[in-house]
């Protein structure tokens, strides 16, 4: 039996659900291998965070959680959120995690709360600030496909690094990576179109497709990815980078938190942001 450390708790993460059917119930549910990326390469203790906003207590959760992360989806963010045509009937949509996710982020950004997020994560962060997406980024001139192939292939195929991204220089990846070029899996038809007031690029695609971007005026670190960093943790060092990059920054915010709740001062005040 692991021995329990008291004196060093690992910082809580809040990692948002997607509601599916599972033998006909609702069920809320997160694929494993992102809790997994979080255990073990962000050393915190991940927890699922339900998509009903009726159980959502806002202050509860920003005074228990040391970080938050968007985690990629088969679903799609309503185009109604950034003001367009909706999509097809038959696109797979969450209109459960849409309504949590966007009543949850701004508090969490301006509490400066560590935000990692991946994927439809992604997409989300640069709906919130304001940006669009594009719903067939393959349909473009002269791009890449995006997709992520036949889906009778082995799941560990379809995580296989796809093409390289640039890494922008002067940016948060550049103080993880030296390379100025990474590679990357990918797994998607929608992406960034404009991109979100205050975010900036922090990765590109060959076919100019924005990849990862931070949010560098928020108090705390926000970081979106459009590729899968949890499924490229064994060969990846950029990969093992953010990952511990998140983790600390979750760290010197349960350090905040802690030292709020030894002093009483957040009785009758919001948790304060970390500068990261």
């Amino acid at each position: 039996m692991q021995s329990i450390d008291l004196a060093n708790p690992r910082p809580v993460v809040a990692v948002i659900c997607d509601r599916i059917s599972y033998f006909q119930h609702p069920v809320h549910a997160v694929p494993e291998t992102y809790l997994r990326a979080l255990h073990e390469a962000a050393n915190v203790m991940p927890v699922l965070l339900p998509v009903s906003p009726e159980m959502l207590d806002l202050p509860t959760l920003l005074s228990t959680v040391d970080g938050v992360m968007l985690p990629g989806s088969p679903s799609n963010v309503a185009a109604e959120r950034y003001q367009a045509e909706p999509l097809p009937e038959q696109t797979l949509k969450d209109i459960y995690r849409d309504e949590t996710v966007f009543s949850l982020l701004p508090q969490v950004i301006e509490q400066g709360i560590p935000l990692l997020a991946i994927c439809r994560g992604f997409q989300e962060l640069n709906v919130f600030f304001g940006g669009t997406l594009n719903r067939a980024v393959h349909e473009r001139p002269n791009a890449l496909d995006h997709r992520e192939g036949c889906h009778d292939r082995p799941l560990t195929c379809w995580y296989e690094d796809r093409h390289l991204v640039e890494i922008m220089p002067c940016g948060l990846l550049s103080t993880l990576t030296r390379a100025p070029h990474v590679s990357v899996n990918s797994l998607h038809h929608q992406g960034v179109s404009t991109l979100g007031q205050g975010l900036r690029i922090e990765a590109l695609a060959p076919d100019g497709l924005i990849e990862a971007f931070t949010a560098s005026d928020s108090p705390g670190l926000v970081l979106g990815l459009q590729w899968h960093p949890e499924m490229s943790l064994g060969h990846s060092p950029l990969a093992q980078q953010i990952f511990s990059h998140y983790g600390d920054a979750c760290r010197q915010r349960q350090q905040f938190r802690s030292s709020l709740n030894f002093s009483g001062d957040n009785k009758n005040e919001s948790i304060r942001p970390v500068a990261v």
